[in-house]
């Protein structure tokens, strides 16, 4: 089994881009453009699966185990194929929702093939391509591992109840991490982030989607049914501290070496990363607050007019065989869509290993999952007017 990687992964979840570049295409998959909505009937081509025995995959840098000895080598992925005799063409291709979402939009738009049969996008994107009809409904039927073993708390996201076109792919939580050692004492609360001896060393993330669960759920808001309301009192909230100089500034992924240096205390930060950064640093803690913390996922989708769409969904099932989820979990160290893994986990031989079954941020215990949620996301109505008073904020 796979050891986890030492190098902090590049981030999973990117920040929401200013209104430019890709906000045309953002703007017309949230206006549910008529000419842009693709209906069921049209989504489909004839299935390739049975007589060409290959697939290609697109997913984010990092996001996969790799073999020990430093090769390309991907161990899962070679072990699907020898059990299937399925080739998987996988290219590290995403490193921005809205980028990637630009580059394959065109081609969905006009009802034409990508070039990929199976996409991993963050989950908030995942909901901006159900809702244009830009994915195929998955054969649950024929995915008993997904049926079986899928994490109950990640089900029936709103934007796609049941389950129906996305399968998360991996998982996290968005709460706080904080130098315990640095600080001098421990972070229990959002509210403990505005506290006078961390005036300037706080960092927020500036993406809309990453940032606004984690602190309506500081005002006690139910963020699987926030509304317009609870949106614009994080807002005041926020540009009074920005106002007040006790955020330091907003972040992508580099929040990391902020609190690496010490140059920030505490932040917004993703489970993940922090169980990377506690490997050189034991006193970096990672925080789900009392108040609670959003569980996000990556989605595994297969696109319109995919030409190996059975081949996909063999490949989505067999990542849900514990076996296989616990070697992978082993390596990324996110969230576990799993729970099953892991028994897998504590079974193994390699004591480094079986001490990941015990994480929390991997397998969150029972007192943590009560925190968790998973938030609704921000509608088609709504993403213009919440973007353009955020990147105000925040600068983007």
């Amino acid at each position: 089994m796979a050891l986890p990687p030492k190098t902090p992964p590049l981030a999973r979840r990117s920040l929401l881009r200013a209104l430019g570049g890709t906000a045309v295409l953002g703007g017309l998959a949230g206006c549910g453009v008529p000419a842009a909505y693709v209906s069921p009937e049209d989504r489909a081509v004839p299935d390739r699966s049975a007589v060409d025995k290959r697939l290609t995959w697109a997913n984010w840098p990092l996001y996969i185990d790799t073999a020990d000895d430093g090769t390309t080598g991907r161990p899962t992925l070679v072990a699907f194929e020898k059990r299937t005799g399925i080739s998987v063409e996988y290219t590290e291709e995403i490193n921005d929702n809205d980028e990637f979402f630009g580059k394959i939009s065109p081609a969905l738009m006009n009802r034409q093939q990508t070039g990929r049969d199976l996409v991993v996008v963050s989950d908030w994107m995942c909901a901006r391509f159900v809702r244009l009809g830009w994915v195929q409904e998955m054969d649950r039927a024929r995915r008993p591992n997904v049926t079986k073993y899928l994490d109950p708390l990640l089900r029936s996201p709103a934007f796609d109840p049941g389950r129906r076109f996305t399968v998360p792919w991996q998982s996290g939580i968005t709460g706080i991490a904080y130098d315990r050692r640095r600080l001098g004492r421990e972070i229990r609360r959002v509210s403990d982030l505005w506290a006078s001896d961390l005036k300037g060393r706080v960092t927020l993330l500036s993406g809309l989607d990453e940032s606004f669960a984690l602190l309506m759920q500081g005002n006690g808001v139910d963020i699987t049914r926030w509304t317009a309301d609870d949106f614009d009192r994080v807002c005041d909230q926020v540009e009074k501290h920005v106002a007040m100089g006790r955020i330091r500034r907003f972040t992508g992924n580099d929040y990391t070496k902020d609190l690496v240096s010490g140059d920030v205390l505490a932040c917004q930060a993703y489970s993940g990363d922090v169980i990377q950064l506690q490997a050189d640093n034991p006193d970096i803690r990672f925080v789900v607050p009392e108040e609670g913390a959003e569980l996000w996922s990556d989605s595994l989708m297969i696109p319109n007019r995919a030409l190996h769409r059975a081949n996909a969904g063999r490949l989505v099932d067999y990542y849900y065989d514990p076996e296989v989820a616990a070697e992978l979990a082993a390596w990324v160290n996110y969230v576990c869509p799993v729970p099953a893994a892991r028994d897998v986990l504590a079974s193994a031989k390699d004591e480094e290993t079986a001490s990941l079954a015990e994480n929390p941020l991997i397998f969150p215990d029972a007192r943590m999952r009560e925190r968790l949620a998973v938030a609704r996301d921000i509608g088609p109505e709504e993403r213009v007017g919440f973007a353009k008073r955020w990147n105000a904020i925040v600068g983007l």
